[in-house]
């Protein structure tokens, strides 16, 4: 008995059923940015983050992925929350809600259910950014926006608040018009405004110098001269996203998995910083923060005190002089440092 061939048009209405704003379709074929991931690989801007390197050559094709792919199916969730927590101690808007890779993963295995529903025969994998796929490649060449100087993909309604993820399928659909034109136009504002001038050209990110990088992935100590440019971001950044026009009129994201946790709501930064490795976990397990581990936020939290904290944060700094953790300490003993030069005791 003969099938019936997969058509693009079922995949579109199913994941956008399953509340993807964006869907849209590339062949599988070599990934356009591959030299530029290379280049940038070389020049040493990935910092320690050694699995770029050690997935350099499967980021090339996504065969590395799925060995017979045919098509990329690729989609956008929004996740502009509806509120942002106004306190110091600012956390990206990505990481507010659940943790994105468990919803976008949950959402592309039931696409992938219903298409084996309909067509038992079709194989495929659903990936989040654990996978060595250059996801804003593929966007693009999937007709859902443009990458803009910030390095984001830019969608002209959505803006750039966008989880990007990707369905590999065994089966030629097809492709979508490869978006073609770049709507970023003269205007550098995301350039301007980054804190610590980490975009060395446009479309360029040195991510040893973005405070993303800084507050997430960098173990150890932040480099002295690049923490009073963290402001007050305890993790991650949305400085370039924030002050860019497109995402001026974006709408609010529709998942409420992905909207903000009211746990987040109340917690000040001297709260924070005194988190014990239990309290840590059970805040922040089942979100992004979690990734970092309890030393890495406290870290964080502690360096901020250090950029905008009064002497009411100084006890609780110094008995974190004796914490069990080496890069706890040294980032405690740094902001009583910083609060004692910038409010000494009245003579």
């Amino acid at each position: 008995m003969a099938h019936h061939r997969l058509e693009k048009e079922t995949v579109v209405q199913l994941a956008r059923a399953l509340g993807f704003e964006l869907v849209g379709v590339a062949p599988a074929e070599n990934a356009d940015g591959f030299e530029r991931l290379a280049e940038w690989l070389d020049q040493g801007c990935a910092g320690e983050m050694e699995y770029m390197n050690r997935q350099r050559e499967a980021r090339r094709h996504p065969a590395s992925i799925l060995p017979e792919v045919r098509s990329v199916v690729m989609v956008g969730l929004n996740y502009r929350p509806a509120h942002f927590p106004a306190r110091p101690g600012k956390i990206a808007r990505y990481a507010l809600g659940w943790d994105y890779h468990d919803v976008l993963r949950d959402k592309l295995n039931r696409l992938l259910e219903q298409i084996q529903t309909r067509h038992p025969e079709v194989r495929g994998r659903g990936v989040v950014d654990t996978a060595p796929l250059l996801e804003r490649d593929f966007a693009r060449r999937a007709g859902l926006g443009w990458i803009g100087k910030n390095t984001m993909l830019l969608h002209k309604r959505l803006g750039s608040y966008l989880f990007l993820g990707a369905l590999l399928l065994d089966v030629p659909l097809e492709a979508d018009e490869p978006f073609g034109r770049f709507h970023c136009g003269t205007c550098t504002a995301c350039l301007d405004a980054c804190p610590t001038q980490a975009f060395t050209a446009p479309g360029k990110l040195d991510a040893r110098l973005c405070i993303s990088y800084l507050t997430i992935e960098k173990k150890g100590a932040v480099p002295l001269e690049l923490r009073p440019g963290l402001g007050d971001w305890i993790f991650g950044c949305d400085v370039c996203q924030e002050v860019c026009p497109w995402n001026r009129k974006s709408p609010v994201g529709l998942e409420p998995l992905l909207q903000p946790r009211p746990e987040y709501e109340g917690h000040d930064l001297l709260t924070l910083a005194q988190l014990s490795e239990s309290a840590f976990h059970s805040l922040f397990r089942g979100t992004p923060i979690f990734r970092t581990k309890r030393r890495h936020f406290v870290r964080n939290v502690l360096l901020v005190l250090g950029n905008v904290g009064g002497r009411s944060a100084l006890d609780i700094l110094r008995a974190l002089c004796d914490d069990a953790e080496e890069v706890v300490r040294e980032a405690a003993d740094w902001a009583i440092k910083r609060i004692e030069q910038r409010h000494p005791l009245a003579e």
